[in-house]
């Protein structure tokens, strides 16, 4: 079973699932590196312009981190594991646990179905990777800490109320709701959207120290992964200036 699927739309949608129905759609570190790789391509892309992320049926969205076989969470967070200027959305029904709050947290819009849980748990389990900070440059401070040190779950309704969400649908119309939304935005301006959303992520939201430390990750990957390194280490080895091409 493919743990990611991707499906790119003809209006320029691209919807993106989560498909571990049997594991509550946890994050494992092969799914990590599998949505990276799909929100990669998905910004390169000429042709589509907005993204839908969800989790397969209508259960979880996601449960988080698979802790047993615990992923680089930080790739697949926008904006952290990877460059994105275009608009995403996150679909959610069902639970939304830890990492995957993460996921959706730093989606530029979220829909919810009616059964929606949100909470992060990590204080009572007793690890972290810090990236949940934002939260409380997204939502009023004291509600952000009272899901982050009390660890207590919000259903949809009150994820809505405090400004978590933008949309309760029944469940089952998370994915049509979200698709119709990003439908809306493909008919806007491309160059608007981006420069707002960057403006935003940019300027106006703070960033956190995990945050920070995960786009810089992200560069330095990007450094390690690319051929020029395995040049350099090449012309180390066979005594020869190297040969760079990364421009």
């Amino acid at each position: 079973m493919q743990k990611v699927l991707v499906e790119n739309n003809a209006d320029g949608t691209t919807l993106i699932t989560i498909n571990r129905p049997e594991k509550r759609n946890a994050i494992c570190a092969e799914t990590a590196l599998l949505l990276q790789k799909a929100f990669q391509e998905f910004e390169a892309s000429h042709t589509q312009k907005c993204a839908v992320i969800t989790g397969a049926g209508n259960d979880a969205f996601s449960g988080g981190a698979d802790t047993g076989n615990f992923p680089e969470l930080w790739r697949c967070i926008p904006t952290v594991g990877f460059k994105t200027e275009k608009p995403i959305i996150s679909a959610v029904g069902g639970w939304c646990v830890g990492g995957a709050l993460v996921l959706s947290m730093m989606c530029d819009l979220t829909v919810s179905a009616e059964n929606g849980k949100f909470s992060y748990p990590e204080a009572k389990m007793g690890f972290t990777g810090g990236l949940i900070a934002g939260l409380a440059a997204r939502i009023p401070h004291k509600l952000a800490m009272e899901m982050v040190l009390l660890c207590r779950m919000f259903d949809a309704q009150r994820a809505y109320n405090v400004g978590l969400i933008n949309q309760v649908v029944p469940v089952g119309q998370q994915v049509p709701t979200a698709l119709a939304m990003a439908r809306e935005m493909t008919e806007m301006s491309p160059l608007v959207l981006k420069t707002l959303k960057r403006f935003v992520t940019e300027t106006v939201l703070a960033q956190g120290p995990s945050e920070q430390s995960g786009r810089a990750q992200r560069s330095l990957v990007a450094v390690k992964e690319d051929p020029d390194a395995a040049e350099a280490i090449a012309a180390v080895k066979e005594k020869r200036k190297p040969k760079y091409n990364s421009w």
